[in-house]
């Protein structure tokens, strides 16, 4: 039997790799952990070691020697009437980044988020918090104001106060939608929106970009047709159906729903419609939700990786800087920005659904 199989079948230890570098036990911890300056070919000797004895650490004597984790709690709820895909962008985009970092996420999805979010920081299981399915009242924050532990929301609450917070321009997203619209000549418009039980739940975003609509679309002397829809198929393209049928003038569609926005293709494929010929359409969605789906629908790229992004790097830079512990919190709205993939267009003479 070999000696890297002797070791395989025990933990190897910080002495183990003192033993192999030639160096000391703390100098390998040092050397390690980074707490002390240790040359660099020490540095590089005691790497070594480590990487052929297989050494991991053990987070929790990590935890107790340097009162860190190297993990990043995530709260996020993949909610019935929400879009489990679209979720799924904001998510990658934390744990992407946490581990460029050098940092574990920990995935927290519990329907009571604040009694999870109270375990994870009452037993530093985490270094910091990120919060997603922000709520305009959300029940976790006065918990996470009064963690140890600093946090960052990706959604823009009620109350911003003793937190970062990260999201998209919503009411810029509206008026961007509608203004576009407008200057192809459209002059009446379909709003489908989330389904309104995530406007009863506090999802803010919501409204932020459907009263932004509204209020646009009013002001430019848009007719405008706002809904609500539902978040998952059958159901979303049969409203969609009834939609198109209910108002067979209207050129254009926004979709703040990327349930919707999934089903379209199918919809318009089977009513014989083409975007733009027959109605131009502009989503909200991010870059890699419309590869995943082949959309080819012009979208607001809704930055839901880039959002998760600037929540982590901020995170970590409260958790790592003494200094920044004490910088003033941030509430960082990203403008958003339209992705033309062809499928607006001036409108034509002959409506959708009308007979040439």
């Amino acid at each position: 039997m070999t000696e890297r199989t002797d070791q395989a079948e025990r933990t190897v230890t910080i002495g183990d790799i003192a033993s192999a570098a030639g160096v000391s036990r703390s100098t390998a911890s040092y050397a390690l952990s980074g707490k002390r300056s240790i040359s660099t070919e020490v540095r590089q000797r005691v790497a070594d070691a480590a990487r052929e004895l297989g050494y991991t650490p053990n987070a929790g004597a990590r935890a107790l020697a340097t009162a860190q984790t190297k993990v990043i709690g995530l709260l996020a709820q993949f909610h019935e009437d929400e879009f489990a895909p679209a979720m799924l962008q904001y998510i990658l985009g934390v744990s992407d980044t946490a581990r460029e970092l050098g940092y574990d996420t920990l995935l927290v999805s519990e329907a009571d988020g604040a009694r999870a979010l109270a375990r994870i920081t009452s037993s530093r299981m985490v270094d910091g918090v990120v919060l997603l399915n922000v709520a305009q009242d959300d029940p976790r924050l006065p918990l996470l104001r009064a963690a140890g532990q600093p946090g960052a929301l990706v959604g823009l609450p009620g109350d911003c106060d003793g937190v970062d917070v990260f999201d998209l321009d919503f009411e810029a997203a509206g008026r961007l939608m509608v203004d576009h619209m407008h200057r192809l000549g459209h002059r009446e418009l379909i709003l489908v929106s989330q389904p309104e039980h995530v406007v009863e739940r506090g999802g803010a975003y919501v409204w932020r970009l459907q009263d932004s609509v509204v209020q646009q679309a009013a002001a430019r002397g848009i007719r405008l047709h706002a809904v609500f829809g539902p978040s998952g198929q059958p159901e979303v393209g049969r409203a969609l159906h009834r939609l198109l049928d209910a108002h067979p003038a209207a050129t254009g569609l926004l979709l703040n729903n990327e349930a919707a926005a999934a089903a379209l293709p199918s919809v318009l494929h089977e009513r014989g419609l083409r975007a733009p010929r027959d109605l131009s359409v502009i989503g909200r969605y991010s870059d890699e939700f419309a590869r995943m789906f082949s959309l080819p629908y012009s979208a607001v790229e809704s930055a839901a990786h880039r959002l998760g992004e600037l929540a982590v790097r901020r995170l970590v830079r409260r958790v790592t800087s003494a200094e920044a512990r004490t910088d003033p919190y941030t509430v960082e709205l990203l403008a958003p920005e339209l992705t033309d993939r062809g499928s607006t267009g001036r409108p034509t003479p002959t409506a959708q659904g009308e007979t040439p």
